[in-house]
């Protein structure tokens, strides 16, 4: 598993290639083995997920009839559209890449995926704290909340323009790709497995 240190350099090359800096990609291993090593990211967001885990089991509990819960299969569930949601986007670029003649893209893509996943997953583990410690600033969190996923394909197309250049169609496919089938997958899991709040 990367080290603090470790981390902390692939964070500070990402900032590095958000600010348009090229220094920034030798920061980063963008070898098969650095891509792999990159899905150690996972765990870096584990407290963060836990409690987004957390929050998302209160939302349910409360719209249950008093006196019912759930137990520890809500949370296995709950990982699993995890897991299945960071997954699946992944693949999906996989393909898309393939389509263009540019899966050689692919390592450094996934790299960047996942170590950017890691600051953007402890900002809304901040936001689902000052949610649960101060309820009255619900708007306020909402518009942060969506503030911080424009900041997110904001910031990820502009380290993907790095590894794919003059090619916007394919910048914009692969953002909207690590996006969108995320969140209709997400819903849909959660509906299916019994774990949205209805």
């Amino acid at each position: 598993m990367p080290s603090a240190s470790e981390v902390s350099l692939y964070l500070r090359g990402l900032w590095l290639l958000f600010l348009g800096d090229p220094a920034g990609g030798r920061l980063l291993d963008l070898t098969e083995r650095g891509m792999f090593r990159s899905f150690y990211a996972a765990l870096w967001c584990l407290p963060s997920m836990a409690l987004s885990w957390y929050w998302w089991h209160e939302a349910y509990v409360a719209t249950l009839p008093r006196g019912l819960g759930t137990g520890g299969i809500f949370f296995l569930r709950l990982a699993m559209v995890e897991a299945i949601c960071w997954m699946v986007p992944l693949i999906l670029i996989g393909i898309l890449l393939l389509a263009y003649g540019a899966k050689q893209k692919f390592n450094a893509l996934v790299v960047v995926a996942n170590w950017l996943s890691l600051p953007f997953s402890y900002g809304y583990a901040t936001l689902i704290l000052i949610a649960l410690f101060l309820p009255r600033l619900q708007g306020i969190v909402a518009i942060l909340w969506f503030a911080l996923l424009l900041m997110l394909v904001f910031s990820f197309s502009r380290i993907v323009k790095f590894f794919i250049r003059d090619q916007p169609l394919l910048v914009a496919a692969v953002v909207m790709t690590l996006l969108i089938p995320g969140m209709i997958l997400s819903e849909l899991l959660q509906r299916f497995l019994g774990v949205y709040p209805s």
